[in-house]
């Protein structure tokens, strides 16, 4: 039984234009499932789409269902999203502390005391120096890793069954982006959450998926296990994305 089952899943925004089309997925519990293709392909849009974050202007069609759940999916408490840029999603007038112990205030039904505390614990677990400290901060005083790693701490404070990772980085240069992966790795095998990773960037993410799904304007293209799809791609599009990054059996 999945975690994620979508069937014939359409979007449209206002303006008519077709953002997703027939879009057939299954996520299981504990997958980390890639969503590949370049800007415009629908892929944040499906991301937007499975956790209730699309705009009010969208028209959707098919259905999104949680099996495993049993009913529809709480978005903060069993969908942690983490977005591409974090300056953007952290409010730049409170606290970074503050703002993972709102999540976990308003999700776990906790005291602030208590809150504050796991906020704490959460800074750490995403390998923040001096999380006590830190916690004090606002977002304008942190790179911009730091910033993505408080979105990360935010996005986990509740225990969520599944991850998303919307281009959470391709704001970041590349050293800072292996970090950012790896992190993500660590905490998704360690609570065994599912992943759902969009990303342009076909390299990276099969560093990290057990399953890649490619999309092009709006219709999914081609999916399969990562190294099936790496050795032997179906799809011409699929073959051009892989041409154009090199360095990805290094």
């Amino acid at each position: 039984m999945p975690l994620l089952h979508v069937r014939g899943l359409g979007v449209r925004y206002d303006n008519d234009v077709l953002a997703l089309e027939g879009v057939d997925l299954d996520l299981d519990a504990g997958e980390r499932l890639a969503i590949i293709g370049e800007s415009g392909s629908g892929k944040s849009t499906l991301a937007r789409a499975i956790a209730g974050l699309l705009p009010p202007a969208a028209t959707v069609e098919g259905s999104i269902a949680w099996p495993e759940l049993g009913r529809v999916a709480r978005n903060g408490r069993d969908i942690g999203f983490v977005f591409q840029d974090p300056g953007s999603s952290l409010d730049p007038v409170i606290s970074v502390g503050a703002q993972v112990a709102e999540v976990v205030r308003v999700n776990l039904d906790m005291a602030w005391p208590a809150a504050r505390r796991l906020a704490v614990e959460l800074l750490d677990r995403v390998k923040l120096p001096e999380p006590a400290l830190l916690a004090k901060a606002y977002p304008h005083q942190l790179s911009g890793g730091q910033k993505q790693r408080v979105a990360i701490a935010a996005a986990i404070a509740a225990g969520p069954r599944l991850l998303i990772a919307d281009e959470a980085t391709s704001a970041l240069d590349t050293i800072v982006q292996a970090e950012i992966v790896s992190l993500i790795r660590g905490l998704v095998d360690e609570d065994g959450m599912a992943l759902l990773f969009v990303s342009h960037d076909i390299a990276l993410a099969a560093n990290l998926a057990d399953n890649i799904a490619v999309f092009r304007h709006g219709r999914l293209v081609e999916a399969g296990m990562t190294g099936e799809m790496i050795a032997a791609p179906v799809s011409d599009y699929t073959r051009a994305l892989l041409d154009a990054h090199l360095g990805l059996d290094a």
